[in-house]
């Protein structure tokens, strides 16, 4: 499982990133996530099986659906992010990527 992170500059997705990874980690489950700034996104998000926006680029949603048609795109929930909750976030993805 690919997840690709977005925000304004990579920086703040990085520390959200952590923990998503040691939720994964703590599952078992193997996943490849990843930050960058939402300039950085085309060099990125080859194999993604979904991208994931930080609340503050929310507003490109429809700009980056459009550029990808085929990779499921989200926004972040703002508390989820501020609060650094890596494993709802890490959920939603998987909920997603994977519906049951």
């Amino acid at each position: 499982m690919k997840i690709t992170l977005a925000c304004a500059g990579g920086m703040s997705t990085g520390m959200l990133v952590k923990k998503m990874e040691d939720f994964a980690d703590s599952q078992g489950i193997d996943a490849d996530i990843s930050a960058c700034g939402l300039s950085e996104l085309e060099e990125k998000v080859l194999g993604s099986d979904i991208i994931l926006l930080g609340p503050q680029v929310g507003y490109q949603l429809e700009d980056v659906k459009k550029e990808y048609p085929d990779i499921p795109v989200l926004v972040i929930e703002m508390m989820d992010y501020g609060m650094m909750n890596g494993e709802k976030v890490f959920k939603k993805a998987q909920e997603v990527i994977a519906p049951n």
